[in-house]
């Protein structure tokens, strides 16, 4: 518990947190603080201090996993809050050296992502079942950063819009051909060709998310135009008109991005126009925390946009459009998360309580890295031809409004009851 105490003591200056050691002793840091709510932890043995000490991330989620970190006040994105505020990303001069992160050998090593490590790190997290995923995601599956064009939107907007915004962005035009690679459960394929009349082929290596896909293209009698099928992207055969990713550049790893990009200029007509949307960062180069490379993402990493821009340019694509969202990801996974918890007992039944709590623990923590650690979303857009789309971003605007209409443009009848404190209504 001393070397807990020490790096707590150094630490906390915002919040209250209250540690009972194993003894029974009791511990108090920080001080009070508006947007934070004060958590009471209690510690069952001594090695739970230790672990949590050596890896902050991987320590409390494993211990509270193994019920050993017991939250007596506040619950675990309280806790989680905590932290993060405390290293807030604006406020550092230098890396959150509180984290502990991957070393740089065992990082390339952990992302040398090659098509048998790729398959495999993707059923780790994808095909753990598709009735996970319906426990928080929204009807039509999306599993990425939704677009908040209003913070107190309910999730089922924000990823309606992020479509639409993200479809206004690759320029379309009836009858193209588009490939959606990492098409997850097929939403964003089905959409694109509802409402701008495309033909598209989605991918993925995930066999739970390849049925569900193929499953509703033939409920909406579209099978013939909107096709899924397993493949690794490096096996993808062109051309495309258009070349869309969402969530999926985060799976390939600092090796594969030249890789990559290569892949996508060669899919790509002359004319063509791809969009890729990842979770990135806004510092420079890093590393995939422990718990994130052991427990969710095997071989994933969110890269810098330096990492990406370097490896484009060697593909001579041209970055054409940049957006970088800043808290929509935020607001996204604090949904999700309230959802997730709302859904505790139907999780529980179908895996375990040690299963709940791992993935509250992701969601929590990963909402903490957009509202306070170094984590962003990038939307990039890349031409093959300087003249591919219009020379100003108007035709974007107005396509974004053309596709949303009678997609989902009732106002919500009130805000979402996730919205609060932080997350209230910004009006």
């Amino acid at each position: 518990m001393r070397l807990l105490d020490k790096m707590l003591g150094k630490l906390l200056k915002r919040g209250e947190l209250t540690v009972i050691g194993p003894d029974g002793k009791t511990y108090r840091y920080g001080s009070p603080d508006p947007e934070l709510k004060a958590v009471t932890v209690r510690l069952k043995d001594r090695r739970a201090a230790f672990e949590i000490a050596r890896d902050p991330a991987l320590g409390t989620a494993e211990t509270w996993m193994d019920d050993r970190l017991q939250l007596v006040e506040g619950e675990i994105i309280d806790l989680c809050l905590i932290i993060r505020r405390n290293r807030r990303w604006e406020e550092l001069d230098k890396s959150a050296g509180f984290l502990k992160k991957t070393g740089r050998l065992r990082h390339l090593l952990n992302t040398y992502n090659r098509k048998v490590n790729s398959r495999k790190n993707v059923a780790h997290h994808y095909d753990v079942g598709n009735d996970l995923y319906r426990q928080f995601l929204d009807p039509d599956m999306q599993y990425s950063c939704g677009y908040f064009t209003d913070p107190s939107n309910r999730i089922e907007r924000a990823q309606l819009d992020k479509k639409a915004h993200i479809a206004a962005k690759l320029y379309l035009q009836p009858g193209q051909r588009v490939v959606d690679i990492g098409c997850g459960w097929g939403g964003l394929a089905l959409y694109l060709n509802r409402v701008a009349d495309v033909d598209v082929l989605g991918v993925t290596l995930s066999e739970e998310q390849l049925s569900l896909a193929r499953e509703r293209a033939e409920a909406a009698g579209v099978s013939d135009r909107v096709k899924f099928e397993l493949m690794d992207y490096r096996d993808l055969e062109g051309p495309f008109d258009r070349v869309v990713s969402i969530g999926m550049f985060e799976h390939l790893g600092t090796r594969f991005f030249p890789t990559f990009f290569a892949k996508v200029r060669d899919l790509l007509t002359p004319e063509g126009v791809a969009l890729i949307h990842t979770m990135g960062r806004m510092g420079g180069p890093g590393t995939t925390d422990r718990f994130m490379q052991k427990h969710i993402f095997p071989g994933g990493y969110l890269p810098a946009l330096s990492e990406i821009i370097l490896a484009s340019e060697r593909a001579r694509l041209i970055m054409a459009d940049c957006e970088a969202l800043r808290m929509h990801y935020a607001y996204t996974l604090h949904a999700w998360y309230e959802r997730f918890k709302a859904n505790h007992d139907t999780i529980v039944e179908l895996y375990d309580e040690r299963f709940w709590r791992l993935y509250a623990f992701y969601l929590a923590a990963s909402m903490t890295m957009f509202t306070d650690g170094g984590m962003i979303v990038y939307q990039l857009q890349y031409l093959r031809n300087r003249r591919a789309t219009p020379i100003t971003r108007n035709y974007m605007l107005e396509d974004e409004a053309r596709f949303g209409e009678g997609e989902f443009r009732t106002p919500d009848p009130a805000p979402h009851p996730a919205h609060q404190g932080e997350f209230a209504p910004q009006k």
